[in-house]
């Protein structure tokens, strides 16, 4: 019966292994967890079940059938899953990394019992009870990384300021991975010659040990780098936010003066239209007129929001582009502020570079946000362009680099995140982008 079972508990590891990779990403499934495991776990148990079988009838290693189970594992995890590929990837190999660790010193644990029961050589790599301790000690590791995963993992899959980490961190977890295959002999017999098993333990534990702590180390790194991204764009903000304060306050100034200057301006009109002088006083009302500041000064309640399209409006008219902003936002809204200012201000800074490249007389930007339905909070930027975009494979490249533009990438990323959606349509010389966020 041990024999039966024996490799039916070395394939069953991929279980513990699936659900911590589910830890961070629950929120990102594209099904109810409860209706992902009612198909999921028969699949799995049964391939495991086959695989076990299969290696005990022919007598074989599990080897193969680990790694193929592996890879439908992995296959099945980045389908049931709304989240970018390289996300999602990354958690794949960083577990598979873990587990690749716990699988080296489950065999040093199972080479040291055959030794002491005189078992052959020629047995399998793991002795049944090296599976029941191999078993174990993943669910042990996967139940103490539970509040890691769940927390801190989790804030970095959800925070947009990590963006360019997943572009690097799989490679940490894939060089753990070909160091525990390195260092693995080929033949079981090889950790018998002198001390060959020994250092093979201190091995595979100090490979544990630098895996956990590199991954801690580069969390919080990772969070020290987020929490300065966070800074600069708070900073942005308050700029923003200063010198829409600063034209409010010359604005008031100029209105201030006008109401000032309004009793002698009157007099004039009155002296004016008293000697008949029609063309002095059609000259003399152009000019009062003129005169007059813009009082458009406040879009929405929203401060955070009517702080940064004041800035792009102020931008706009400096350069000569005609900003039309349609406002309804409240003071409180269903999503985060942070969220809704970096949508605006990305897609404002594409709008206003892509209106400098555009002919003076076609020149406009139209910027609309409001709240629908108490959660939903709707977006829209409008503006001429060139009639040059570059997209490739629904990736717009960036007019100023040659990489990809990050700020689309990093709307759609927000709109994402919070279960919302993006939509970008460019036609007859018209650009425009539309976002929805969920709050």
């Amino acid at each position: 019966m041990k024999d039966v079972l024996r490799p039916i508990l070395e394939l069953t590891v991929v279980f513990p292994g699936l659900l911590l990779a589910y830890f961070p990403v629950r929120s990102y499934l594209k099904q109810p967890p409860t209706r992902l495991a009612a198909w999921a776990v028969p699949l799995l148990l049964g391939l495991c079940l086959g695989g076990g079988l299969f290696c005990y009838h022919f007598g074989l290693s599990t080897a193969f059938p680990l790694l193929l189970i592996t890879f439908v594992t992995i296959f099945l995890y980045l389908k049931t899953l709304r989240l970018s590929l390289w996300k999602s990837g990354t958690i794949a190999l960083a577990v598979c990394a873990v587990f690749a660790c716990l699988n080296s010193l489950s065999r040093a644990v199972g080479t040291a019992i055959t030794i002491r029961l005189q078992l052959p050589p020629d047995k399998p790599w793991f002795c049944f009870s090296a599976c029941i301790f191999y078993n174990v000690i993943c669910w042990l590791i996967t139940a103490a990384a539970y509040y890691p995963a769940t927390h801190a993992v989790r804030a970095m899959v959800e925070d947009d300021n990590f963006a360019q980490t997943w572009y690097v961190f799989w490679v940490l977890p894939l060089v753990f991975i070909l160091l525990n295959l390195f260092i693995t002999p080929r033949y079981q017999i090889t950790l018998r010659i002198g001390r060959v098993l020994q250092v093979y333990i201190v091995m595979s534990i100090a490979l544990l040990f630098l895996m956990f702590m590199f991954n801690a180390i580069f969390l919080l790194m990772a969070n020290s780098l987020n929490r300065n991204a966070r800074l600069q764009q708070e900073n942005q903000f308050l700029s923003m936010q200063q010198q829409r304060y600063e034209s409010l306050k010359a604005a008031i100034e100029e209105a201030r003066q006008a109401r000032h200057d309004m009793r002698h301006q009157l007099n004039q009109i009155s002296a004016l239209a008293e000697t008949g002088d029609l063309d002095g006083l059609k000259a003399y009302l152009a000019k009062t007129a003129a005169r007059i500041p813009d009082l458009d000064m406040n879009f929405c309640e929203n401060r955070a929001a009517d702080s940064v399209v004041g800035y792009y409006c102020a931008l706009a008219k400096r350069e000569g582009v005609p900003f039309c902003a349609k406002l309804d936002l409240p003071q409180v809204l269903p999503v985060d502020e942070i969220d809704l200012c970096l949508v605006l201000s990305n897609l404002l800074e594409n709008a206003f570079e892509a209106s400098l490249r555009t002919a003076p007389a076609r020149r406009k930007i139209e910027v609309t946000a409001y709240v629908h339905a108490e959660r939903l909070l709707l977006v829209e930027v409008e503006n001429a362009f060139d009639g040059e975009v570059n997209e490739k494979s629904g990736l717009f490249r960036s007019s100023k680099r040659k990489e990809n533009g990050i700020g689309i990438q990093s709307v759609q990323h927000i709109a994402e995140k919070t279960g919302g959606a993006s939509t970008v349509t460019y036609q007859d010389g018209l650009f425009c982008a539309k976002v929805m966020l969920r709050g």
